[in-house]
């Protein structure tokens, strides 16, 4: 366990930090990342309790995800108009842009389909799976419609100190769920919000009545 105070869930401590993509994308990523996560019915954190989080970094210094079924009211036709860009593409605006995480909730997080390396300038790529891109570069390229097909605005993420996150699952906060990448962008950008959260245990197999008692998969 980190040696800083333990945050609540979702919550790293003051000492972690978004990783740094620089002008090149980073492969830093293992273990449980490019897998979902969602939160066991026991859940007590508001900001988490029915969520489902894609996990885009986890290593021995923690885990950073954006929660990926929760929409605000915030549409894409809003943000874009905050940060000076026109977006005159019809099926967009009405998008909503998500709640990522209660972590850096004034920064935005775009988690796309993989387009391979230099696209961006600010870029992660989980291997085998998606991209998360933090650099305005990819709003400008979705404003000009040159953008990536398939993607996913939040505000904010989720983050987890050393050991943190290993913990919680060990509680039963969380189980973790590892999908194919097919089956990750379908439950992503081809399922209405309101029902990733089924979709995703609907690839396990149970039933959410009779998870409580159980542990996750870590």
């Amino acid at each position: 366990m980190s040696s800083a105070k333990k945050a609540p869930a979702g919550q790293p401590p003051l000492s972690a930090q978004i990783p740094d993509a620089g002008s090149s994308i980073s492969h830093s990523a293992s273990h449980l990342a490019n897998q979902f996560l969602i939160a066991m019915p026991g859940m007590q954190d508001p900001n988490f309790a029915g969520s489902v989080i894609y996990l885009f970094e986890h290593t021995e210094r923690g885990a950073m995800g954006l929660v990926v079924n929760r929409p605000t009211e915030v549409d894409l036709a809003t943000l874009f108009d905050k940060i000076e860009l026109t977006l005159e593409i019809a099926p967009l605006l009405d998008r909503p842009v998500y709640f990522g995480g209660p972590v850096q909730v004034e920064r935005g997080f775009v988690l796309h389909e993989p387009l391979g390396e230099g696209i961006y300038s600010s870029s992660l790529a989980v291997p085998g799976g998606l991209t998360m891109t933090t650099s305005k570069d990819v709003l400008e390229a979705v404003a000009a419609g040159t953008g990536p097909a398939k993607f996913l605005i939040t505000l904010g993420y989720a983050g987890w100190g050393a050991g943190q996150l290993e913990e919680e699952i060990t509680l039963n906060g969380w189980m973790n769920v590892p999908l194919s990448p097919e089956q990750m962008a379908d439950i992503i950008f081809d399922t209405p919000s309101s029902q990733r959260y089924e979709r995703t245990m609907s690839h396990l197999g149970f039933d959410l009545s009779h998870l409580s008692g159980e542990a996750g998969h870590a």
